[in-house]
């Protein structure tokens, strides 16, 4: 073979590598389990500069085996991008700025967290967002610098979930709701849709418990209600654990099917409590899609493509209501994305 041969060669090899680079990139628009979830965000993967992010959670809760899911997806489809996913074991707030400082100081792109006390913790997101871009999921702060919020409506959550009181208890009543803080802000929103979908209707609540996201004493503020308060005709779990606190709670005091019960998420308890008829109903969202979009709306913007931050800084993702005869398919679907069979 001549130089020349050897040239030419050499040339055509380099651009069909040059080709298959660009040509190796590809998207996503999966929706998770739910029947109305969005097309997610997808942008150009590029094997270049390593993106590293943090996906940093409020608790340990088994909600957010189904987020990391959502982030491992796009970590397959972007190769550039890795993800550190951070569970605190105690779920405060003490806890989560030990998490972000570190992640700090070893070097990040971006991060998604979901603040335990959005209000109290505005200081920290503000002094991480001068280091890194931030981004809230499942529970926003709004008055920080974070750029986009990842999740679900809670005020129209709340309001879905107030749907279902009503349901229950068609002839009005007393209820009693169970959260682990009232000021993280899914908390209050969530509090505000049950509060508007109530008015005007004769179900009133006595009271809201609170747990620390301690789940020994969730279950207790449930067993003392039923004690203290036999008057309480619905049971309202607004954190993921309460529903099978609260289920739980009421088995032990023998009294499942006589107190109505309605709450929040997909823990395999209260999917469970739900196809049996101990729960009424569950207001599921879809965390699958809090990591997915989350960290494909990060990788976007450190590539510099800030036209995918939405206009009004939200990324709703929408709920399901679940009850007896929905949960056989939502929960087939809900194990695909386990990677349970």
């Amino acid at each position: 073979m001549t130089k020349q041969n050897i040239f030419k060669l050499l040339s055509m090899l380099a651009l069909a590598a040059v080709i298959g680079v660009g040509c190796n990139s590809q998207g996503s628009n999966d929706a998770g389990p739910g029947k109305g979830g969005k097309p997610t965000p997808t942008g150009v993967s590029s094997e270049g500069k390593e993106i590293k992010l943090a996906f940093v959670t409020n608790n340990a809760s088994d909600f957010w085996t189904i987020a990391r899911k959502g982030t491992e997806k796009a970590t397959k489809e972007f190769p550039n991008v890795s993800v550190d996913f951070k569970l605190p074991s105690e779920g405060t707030a003490a806890e989560q700025r030990t998490i972000v400082d570190t992640l700090l100081v070893n070097g990040i792109d971006g991060m998604a967290i979901s603040p335990v006390s959005p209000k109290d913790q505005v200081d920290m997101l503000n002094k991480a967002a001068e280091q890194t871009t931030v981004v809230t999921q499942d529970s926003d702060a709004p008055d920080s610098k974070r750029v986009c919020y990842v999740g679900t409506d809670n005020v129209q959550a709340g309001r879905e979930a107030g749907k279902l009181i009503k349901e229950v208890l068609p002839k009005g009543g007393k209820i009693m709701l169970f959260v682990g803080k009232k000021d993280a802000q899914n908390a209050k929103e969530r509090i505000q849709g049950i509060v508007e979908s109530l008015k005007g209707s004769t179900v009133t609540i006595v009271d809201v418990r609170t747990d620390d996201t301690d789940r020994v004493r969730a279950k207790a503020n449930v067993s003392d209600t039923l004690v203290k308060n036999p008057e309480i005709t619905c049971l309202v779990g607004l954190w993921s654990y309460n529903g099978p606190a609260i289920l739980n709670a009421v088995r032990d005091a023998g009294k499942a099917g006589k107190v109505n019960i309605v709450c929040f998420d997909e823990e395999d308890e209260t999917l469970e409590g739900v196809r049996k008829g101990d729960i009424f109903g569950t207001i599921v969202q879809q965390p699958f899609e809090f990591g997915y979009q989350s960290i494909v709306l990060l990788k976007n913007i450190a590539e510099g493509k800030k036209d995918v931050i939405p206009a009004d800084g939200k990324m709703i993702v929408p709920t399901l209501t679940i009850k007896k005869a929905d949960v056989d398919e939502f929960q087939k679907k809900l194990n695909v994305l386990r990677g349970r069979s």
